[in-house]
């Protein structure tokens, strides 16, 4: 099906996440012809945030070792996590930092530090992140721990789909180095939210050594949660140049998942792009993309 509306969701997601720069959808293939490339190819090369300037990001990588340091410290102070840096983008008034969690929870994410162009300064002590950017991606990851088994099945499946059938994910280059979508795979991101993970998000600040076996008791006590609010986007791209999204491989993930049996409770939409990615904004979906999304979702209980 045709899906201007989900697109236009999707790059104002993306633009409230890391102020991505948008396009005119009605450019056509003018505009993927000249500017798109392979998702294959892409690593995050040409990722452009609105109203970024060249000078924050020469300045912050004049003091690579600053920022980083800058970066875990916040991580750590705010959110008991050490974190790997990935990559540096220029913004308008500073640069966002792209990092990964080490060890579990696992996620990927994105802080930013603010940057005196002027003065040729980086303001070390005010780094922030955008509001709930961090918590989600945590939450995210602890809802990964507590039911690995049910991740596990679910990753072999969709493993399992790319050597049956021409289709790829997201390159994890491009997931470090861009994304910043909390818990992610090459084929799929999970949003958790709701009172029980917001609960989940204060027993991890307050314990962060919290095992497995702790995390499946807290959801044990507290499995009435909406399956609502665990959003799981899985996304795939035609492996080949110039071949349209395919309507039956779309329809064949969206019945095995509607059928499959133990994988993570939650509501997940399917998208199939064609293979090519704006590698500005980092977004693959167009005007072809197939979607399968609310209020048509897929709801695991």
């Amino acid at each position: 099906m045709k899906l201007k509306t989900f697109i236009l969701l999707i790059v104002g997601i993306s633009f409230l996440l890391v102020g991505c720069n948008t396009r005119d959808l009605d450019s056509g293939n003018a505009y993927e012809t000249k500017n798109f490339v392979r998702i294959q190819e892409y690593g995050g090369v040409g990722y452009t945030l609105r109203g970024s300037r060249k000078e924050t990001g020469e300045i912050a990588e004049e003091n690579r070792a600053q920022v980083e340091q800058a970066v875990q410290n916040f991580f750590m102070k705010n959110y008991k996590t050490d974190v790997i840096i990935h990559n540096f983008v220029s913004a308008a008034d500073g640069v966002s930092v792209f990092v990964e969690s080490v060890g579990e929870p696992h996620f990927y994410t994105f802080a930013i530090v603010p940057v005196d162009v002027k003065n040729k300064e980086i303001n070390i002590d005010s780094v922030w992140s955008q509001e709930g950017q961090v918590e989600n991606a945590i939450k995210g990851g602890l809802y990964a721990m507590a039911f690995d088994e049910e991740f596990t099945k679910l990753n072999q499946y969709l493993e399992n789909l790319t050597l049956e059938y021409p289709v790829v994910g997201t390159p994890i280059k491009a997931i470090e180095n861009v994304m910043g979508t909390g818990f992610s795979t090459p084929y799929y991101f999970i949003t958790p939210f709701g009172d029980v993970f917001k609960e989940l998000f204060e027993t991890y600040i307050n314990s962060p050594e919290l095992t497995r076996k702790e995390l499946k008791i807290f959801f044990e006590e507290n499995n009435n949660y909406d399956p609502d609010n665990v959003a799981v986007g899985i996304e795939f791209y035609m492996k080949d140049a110039n071949t349209e999204p395919d309507e039956v491989i779309h329809e064949k993930v969206i019945t095995e998942i509607r059928e499959m049996q133990g994988i993570p409770k939650g509501s997940y939409s399917v998208m199939l792009n064609d293979n090519l990615i704006d590698p500005k904004s980092g977004i693959g979906a167009k005007e072809n993309t197939l979607g399968h999304f609310s209020p048509e979702r897929i709801i695991k209980e």
